[in-house]
């Protein structure tokens, strides 16, 4: 293996970038995480968050790349891997999956992060570090690009590794195109020890994921820590500017209900029970954080096959080089990329290079590559996502969702 020690640096400490820096951590290659965030408290670690499912073919891989697979199952089983669908009024009309049957565990984003931080040195992760800038230059072959992180300083790295998600930095060296609006809006809302308040909603929704859809909006319930059901209300709108225009970004999300189930063109037209169970999820939300405005946003995308072209000493993977509509696929997307632009860095690294410049030369040839593999894949995935978002927040999701399943069982001879 070569003695150098080439400047690594991986913007961004999601799950992709943090797998990146497990792994080349596992093969002694040096290399710094910054973070926009300040590193987490106890407090905040215990808050109930999203469910992440991780694949077999990929998320659930690049776990077992990190020597972490026996770690993470004790992690998983707050939500089960059973899916049902209701239309609008509350009225199931699919199951899908078995409890029995986990073949893509679900964990929460928090339980994720830590899983990956504990086999990272504490100095190799920078926190409360936001990238102002990113400029690069080459000089006799070699390329150096210089971050700058405003009162932290400025530093050089041989490579900069762009996994700061949908509004990258870094993705700026490399490309002037910018996610589009997908033409929905998320409000998120949490209900807490969602089974001794509210039995009867408990019922409804189920052990794993719930999707009440109609109308082209969505509810969608998954079950997570703390008995708890964290809800995703999709609403559909041409409006990318929504959150300011509604006036639903300056309210609380108990207040915020008032017009989500009152105005016929969001969830007025909903049946009783969908209306309930948005309803107690607002108020929920609000008694645990009181001064606190609706979380809500804009959901985007990249146009299915984007690409950039490429350039020496910089690369991107996650969301920052292929964000896509919620579809389940973002994260182990990213943490495959993570997986194999790692292989292409120790690759690089095990070759006898003199100087910095000849290692340089030979990565840059493996991300070449790297970045191919990665379009293709991406294009794949968003292909998909684009498609079964089309699906869910149809006229009348439900039925299309059924139809959806219902082309995957075996046909007739």
């Amino acid at each position: 293996m070569s003695s150098l020690k080439p400047r690594i640096a991986i913007i961004g400490g999601g799950p992709a970038g943090l797998t990146a820096g497990v792994l080349l951590h596992k093969h002694g290659i040096p290399f710094t995480i910054f973070e926009l965030r300040q590193k987490p408290t106890i407090e905040e670690l215990a808050e109930p968050v999203g469910m992440l499912d991780l694949h077999e073919e990929s998320g659930l891989a690049a776990i077992k790349k990190c020597d972490l697979f026996d770690d993470f199952l004790p992690l998983t089983g707050d939500c089960a891997p059973v899916m049902r669908i209701s239309d609008k009024e509350g009225n199931i009309v699919l199951t899908h999956g078995d409890e029995g049957v986990n073949d893509r565990p679900e964990i929460s984003r928090q339980a994720l992060s830590q899983l990956l931080i504990s086999k990272l040195p504490a100095e190799t992760i920078k926190w409360g570090h936001k990238l102002l800038n990113a400029t690069s230059a080459t000089r006799s072959g070699h390329t150096e690009t210089e971050l700058d992180f405003a009162e932290h300083g400025k530093q050089v790295f041989d490579l900069v590794i762009g996994a700061d998600g949908a509004w990258s930095r870094v993705r700026n060296l490399l490309t002037n195109v910018k996610p589009q609006y997908a033409g929905r809006h998320i409000i998120t809302v949490t209900i807490r020890q969602i089974t001794q308040k509210y039995p009867h909603l408990v019922k409804l929704v189920g052990p794993g994921t719930f999707f009440a859809l109609g109308n082209r909006h969505g509810v969608t319930v998954q079950r997570g820590s703390q008995d708890s059901a964290r809800m995703y209300i999709f609403i559909a709108t041409p409006d990318e500017h929504f959150t300011t225009t509604s006036g639903l970004g300056d309210e609380t999300a108990a207040s915020a209900k008032t017009k989500l189930l009152s105005d016929n063109a969001l969830l007025g037209q909903w049946g009783a029970r969908t209306k309930e169970l948005v309803s107690v999820a607002c108020d929920e939300d609000s008694k645990a954080n009181s001064s606190a405005n609706v979380d809500i946003r804009a959901v985007y995308g990249f146009p299915v096959g984007h690409t950039w072209e490429h350039k020496r000493g910089t690369t991107l993977i996650g969301d920052a080089a292929h964000l896509m509509p919620p579809s389940g696929e973002g994260v182990n997307i990213g943490m495959w990329d993570a997986v194999l632009l790692s292989e292409a860095i120790v690759k690089a690294h095990e070759t006898d290079s003199q100087d910095i410049a000849s290692f340089q030369a030979i990565l840059n040839l493996l991300i070449k590559e790297f970045e191919v593999e990665m379009a293709a894949r991406a294009k794949e995935a968003a292909e998909q996502s684009y498609q079964l978002n089309e699906k869910l927040f149809a006229e009348n999701g439900a039925t299309a969702m059924i139809d959806f399943f219902k082309s995957f069982e075996p046909q007739p001879e």
